[in-house]
């Protein structure tokens, strides 16, 4: 009784992998044999972390030098995962209230971590909202989970890493000295995105016209807040070869964001007017498309969701950063092959980066063949 009891558990524990991989042949994860592993409950550890910008950040809202985050480990059999929380201030999220929340995660039932959806069920259920804090317990199972299986995640949903779209470099607002260097320091990358939402916007698309020619995206934070001077300036922005423009306007003015939409010659995407999957569909009547964050949506999983949603309902579809390490850039990464534009550049707007992460190659996220979210920690 006792060996079939041993084999039941040991049987469960592998096929989960085997459902979640998909059985992928050729599986060579550098983990431990599936055999070895025993059946104990998942540990969480998480700390505080301070990211360190290279050159003071500035949007229309706010500077800031440095930005709060919290690193978070989930081990399983002696295999770690690992997931971040990038906390910048219109989060309203903060150091405290996210390991406040970590620390209400009991995972003492649960001994099988790829029993992913009833974990994950389990801690978005704890709270209404700490996004951030559930972003880095998700971003940690992920990773833990992939390198049990010990393929990659854009592997195992069957994604092509061909079909990763470009990711733009982002210029702060700043004098034009500083923005020519910025954007001479960018010179890989072959789309790059500009901060706005202040009385120097157009110094601040000339200047960078007059370095290079690629194509800009402009994210104007709300800065904006008439729709007529808006739609002025998207016609403005169009004839500097501007892609689109995120968050035009405040989030809460949506009839005036609708009717830019409507009237503006290139797409309007929301950002911090679409947060979770339960603000896309509303967003469909507003926006021409979304800016997906794992911070801001809870990550990986959900994510996925709002990427699905969204193209059924025909939107363009973003996959963007907070400033973050290379681990939370590398687990938004994996979902990259499935959108149309890509902003995630977060990790190379810092000078602390604790993981060797993804690389941009010609302009585009090179997605790692390592397993899990494709980090690796950095050796001191």
């Amino acid at each position: 009784m006792e060996k079939r009891r041993s084999f039941i558990k040991t049987a469960g524990l592998t096929a989960g992998a085997l459902v979640i991989s998909g059985w992928i042949p050729g599986c060579t994860a550098n983990t431990p044999d599936s055999k070895s592993w025993k059946e104990m409950p998942l540990k969480l550890r998480f700390r505080p972390f301070e990211l360190k910008l290279k050159h003071v950040f500035t949007i229309a809202t706010n500077s800031r030098t440095t930005t709060p985050d919290v690193q978070t480990e989930l081990e399983w059999n002696g295999v770690i995962g690992y997931g971040e929380a990038s906390l910048p201030p219109y989060l309203k999220e903060t150091q405290e209230s996210v390991m406040q929340f970590l620390s209400r995660v009991n995972l003492a039932s649960f001994t099988n971590p790829f029993l992913m959806e009833d974990i994950q069920d389990y801690v978005d259920g704890l709270s209404e909202g700490d996004m951030a804090a559930k972003a880095s317990f998700d971003i940690a199972l992920h990773d833990l989970v992939g390198k049990l299986i010990g393929q990659p995640w854009y592997k195992m949903w069957g994604l092509n890493p061909e079909k990763t779209p470009v990711t733009s470099f982002t210029i702060g607002i700043d004098t034009p000295e500083v923005v020519r260097q910025k954007v001479k320091e960018a010179a890989e990358f072959r789309i790059l995105k500009v901060k706005l939402g202040r009385d120097t916007d157009k110094e601040m698309v000339e200047t960078i016209r007059s370095v290079t020619d690629v194509p800009i995206c402009a994210d104007a934070n709300q800065g904006w807040t008439d729709r007529q001077l808006a739609l002025d300036m998207c016609h403005w922005l169009k004839d500097k070869g501007v892609v689109f423009v995120e968050q035009p306007l405040p989030k809460t003015a949506h009839d005036d964001l609708a009717w830019l939409t409507q009237n503006s010659p290139i797409p309007i995407i929301g950002d911090e007017g679409v947060q979770s999957l339960e603000d896309v569909v509303p967003a469909s009547q507003i926006y021409s498309g979304i800016n997906i964050k794992l911070m801001k949506c809870g990550g990986i999983r959900a994510a996925r969701k709002m990427i699905t949603l969204a193209r059924a309902l025909n939107m363009k579809v973003m996959i963007g950063c907070m400033t973050e390490t290379s681990c939370a850039i590398a687990a938004a990464a994996q979902l990259s092959p499935l959108v149309d534009w890509a902003d995630l550049d977060g990790n190379l707007l810092i000078s602390n980066d604790i993981f060797d992460g993804p690389r941009v190659v010609n302009g585009k996220i090179s997605l790692s063949p390592n397993p899990g979210i494709g980090i690796l920690p950095v050796k001191n």
